[in-house]
């Protein structure tokens, strides 16, 4: 079967997502975190095929990382999926309601889009979050991963068509696997409502040029995080933002430090993250301060290293901060590390990005941290979404009107 007349039905079967019942919802997510700690064994099988894979071709660590699927992370996804089921109803629902004085009805309903496609990279889960998302909120969904992940995405889609049985039409939710039908996809816009690409910036600027849909665009994370001269926790926070997992989009890039916070703390916090096997490329104020770590260039601040690597720059205030990341923020998540009202304001009122993070870490923004269950990826448009884009975000609304032969004068 072509790609177009695989569309079709997707199309056609997200009416039997639509139409649902929140109890049938509920139930369609439940048997989907039960199939999914069912076929365990199986996913970490073939999960460990794209792992081999990635070790002959010498994927970095974080993107190893990424790749990795563990009875922990399956029962994290599991997890992920039942507090999706527990949320209120987020289509179907009247979200206001008002009676003109001639006695017509004026409702507004919230509904699904209709048919998404999400292009992604190197994260397997993302089609067990992408399915309970659609489940969730009625939306069909066409799935595309990366190459890098072939057998662990093809090992969840299986979990995914399993659990649909009796709930919906399994080509509510397909899977395509052939790279050279992305271009194909991205002009089909009869049959596909809105794409979501979720990767790098090639992949990101590629859809972007080629799409005949809305594009929601889920761009790189260059995170920055300012530290205040009367920053407290910082060197936690600034651990916990780039080590815990510096391959992910929420990860800390470039470190921001004013010039006057305190200089023991700063060379402990360089030890430490060196220690840690952190790579530093530094601004020439903190060349002089620490003369080994590798001096930045002008390209280091607009890259995203999704690695053990950081930018650190000196800066005379929270002024030449907040400039620096005008400059090359990507609209994705920027935090501050201050006691000070006036600096934190300054940022909410001058930073523009999807979250604002406040005396605490960058790693927050992620759609399980802030309470939306999973996430189909944090957007870094301001159309349709801004941040992460939850289930909810993946509906918009319509006007009902209810008359007894009202008609207009």
């Amino acid at each position: 079967m072509n790609l177009e007349s695989r569309l079709q039905q997707t199309k056609k079967a997200s009416l039997s997502l639509q139409n649902l019942k929140e109890t049938q919802r509920q139930k369609a997510l439940e048997a989907l975190a039960l199939k999914l700690l069912e076929q365990a064994p199986k996913i970490i099988a073939e999960n460990k095929k794209d792992l081999v894979l990635a070790q002959e071709l010498q994927l970095s660590p974080a993107l190893i990382d990424r790749l990795t699927i563990s009875e922990k992370s399956l029962e994290g996804m599991a997890q992920a999926i039942r507090e999706i089921a527990a949320f209120p109803p987020v289509v179907n629902v009247i979200e206001s309601q008002s009676t003109r004085p001639d006695g017509l009805v004026i409702e507004k309903e919230r509904i699904p889009i209709g048919v998404i496609a999400m292009i992604f990279e190197s994260r397997p889960n993302v089609v067990i979050d992408c399915a309970a998302l659609a489940i969730k909120s009625g939306n069909a969904m066409v799935l595309k991963g990366g190459k890098e992940a072939h057998h662990s995405n093809r090992a969840l889609f299986e979990v995914v068509q399993l659990a649909a049985q009796n709930f919906y039409a399994p080509e509510a939710i397909t899977l395509i696997e052939s790279r050279e039908e992305v271009d194909v996809l991205l002009k089909m816009n009869r049959w596909i409502d809105l794409v979501v690409p979720r990767g790098g910036e090639k992949l990101i600027r590629h859809v972007k040029s080629m799409a005949s849909m809305p594009v929601v665009a889920h761009d790189q994370g260059l995170c920055h995080m300012y530290l205040h001269h009367d920053a407290h926790d910082a060197l936690k926070l600034v651990l916990n933002a780039k080590v815990q997992r510096p391959g992910v989009c929420n990860a800390l890039e470039t470190l921001l430090v004013h010039e006057d916070y305190p200089s023991h703390e700063l060379d402990a916090m360089v030890a430490e993250l060196s220690r840690r096997q952190v790579e530093i490329y530094a601004c020439p104020k903190a060349l002089k301060i620490f003369p080994k770590l590798k001096p930045a260039v002008e390209s280091t601040w607009s890259t995203e290293w999704l690695d053990l690597k950081l930018n650190l720059k000196i800066v005379q205030d929270e002024n030449e901060a907040v400039t620096h990341i005008q400059r090359y923020g990507s609209h994705h998540t920027e935090a501050v590390i201050s006691q000070s009202a006036s600096v934190v304001d300054l940022f909410r009122s001058q930073i523009d990005a999807s979250c604002i993070v406040i005396n605490a870490s960058t790693r927050f923004n992620d759609g399980g941290q802030l309470g939306l269950g999973a996430e189909l990826g944090i957007s870094t448009s301001k159309l349709h979404a801004y941040g992460p884009m939850g289930a909810r975000e993946m509906t918009t609304t319509r006007f009902i009107v209810k008359g007894s032969g009202h008609i207009r004068g």
